[in-house]
């Protein structure tokens, strides 16, 4: 009887919470705690819930977005999870800025693909005057190319008049992540500081770009400090909010950090959606190797993924990507057809030729 009697609590909360995000209101603290630390047994009712509020916002479309790293490693900031920290031995790849064409080159293939947003990053702790010249001939070339297109940059922190530049230049928009809670953000990096973030997300939205800036999960945190994170987002009003799960490099202070589930995964995704309703959710680094086979329950949580290699990482093949779109009933944004798009076909058929009736062992 109690857990049935937990069971429609649990029922009631998550009720509460979509009236809440369809109206556009703000959950409570304890609503968002309650959705982290549900029961895995409850997992289908949560992201029913969640759905209803993507649905609503978002229909069943997925945007593709695709990375192209513009500079690799050699970053002066030491921030805990990432492999192109000062101080790594990961052997990632390590360059210098890339030139124009070959960054206009990767682009294509990435929008060819299907991205509706291509995302410029550079390692470093901000660009010099001269580092926001590079990009924004990359951004020129790129819109004149692909005017339809939208453009990201992920540059680090920004100073004075950058944000504006970029936006002269055709930048729709910026990321930079919170990554955590502001009170445990001494532990993950300590040669930039929390505010220095929530600094940087301002300038880019007063410069009209349109803000993007998420969380990264599985670094030891506690559920209440993917609230705070949660929570602090919202009050950026981002337009669009990556969820990373931690890719544990070799090389790095969190390289042994092996704490996330499937299950806990989506939770998080679906406690950002109650959070951040009408945000564009993207599900970014680390889904492959901590969501698995549970992927495609992703896509009713997140409206956004992104397409390919991540910056350091190499990512799902992108038309693996495009067939779990289709096969879980989503339509990928930007292109014309609606309908459910059958995957079958006769190449998919493959005749049994072993086990039973047969000299070879069974597939078990």
């Amino acid at each position: 009887m109690m857990e049935r009697g937990a069971g429609v609590d649990l029922l009631a909360i998550l009720n509460n919470l979509t009236t809440k995000a369809l109206s556009g209101q703000k959950p409570t603290y304890d609503e968002a705690l309650t959705v982290l630390r549900s029961k895995d047994d409850d997992l289908m009712d949560v992201i029913a819930a969640a759905f209803r509020v993507r649905r609503c916002y978002f229909g069943k479309r997925v945007k593709l977005n695709f990375l192209v790293n513009l500079k690799s490693g050699l970053c002066p900031e030491d921030c805990f999870y990432c492999s192109q920290r000062r101080g790594s031995d990961t052997e990632i790849l390590k360059y210098t800025w890339l030139k124009p064409d070959e960054a206009v080159a990767l682009a294509g293939a990435g929008i060819s693909g299907g991205a509706r947003r291509v995302c410029l990053v550079a390692s470093g702790r901000g660009p010099t005057d001269r580092d926001i010249d590079r990009v924004a001939h990359v951004i020129g070339a790129i819109k004149t190319a692909h005017p339809k297109v939208e453009v990201c940059a992920c540059l680090g922190l920004l100073s004075d008049g950058q944000a504006a530049r970029l936006r002269a230049a055709g930048a729709d928009a910026y990321n930079h992540n919170l990554n955590t809670a502001g009170e445990r953000y001494p532990s993950i990096c300590t040669t930039h500081t929390y505010d220095d973030r929530v600094d940087t997300v301002r300038r880019a939205q007063r410069a009209g770009l349109s803000p993007c800036s998420g969380i990264i999960a599985g670094m030891g945190e506690r559920d209440e400090d993917l609230v705070d994170v949660a929570l602090a987002l919202r009050e950026l009003t981002p337009d669009s909010v990556p969820v990373n799960f931690l890719i544990p490099f070799a090389g790095t202070p969190l390289g042994t950090e092996w704490n996330l589930t499937p299950q806990y995964c989506l939770r998080i995704l679906a406690m950002v959606r109650f959070v951040c309703p009408d945000a564009e959710v993207r599900l970014a680094g680390g889904r492959e190797i901590h969501l698995g086979s549970m992927q495609p329950l992703a896509l009713y949580l997140a409206n956004s993924i992104f397409l390919g290699d991540y910056l350091t990482s190499e990512g799902q093949e992108s038309h693996r990507d495009l067939k779990m779109i289709a096969e879980a009933g989503f339509t990928v944004e930007g292109l014309d057809s609606t309908k459910p798009v059958a995957v079958g076909g006769p190449e998919r058929v493959a005749l049994r030729q072993r086990g039973a009736g047969t000299d070879l062992p069974p597939n078990a």
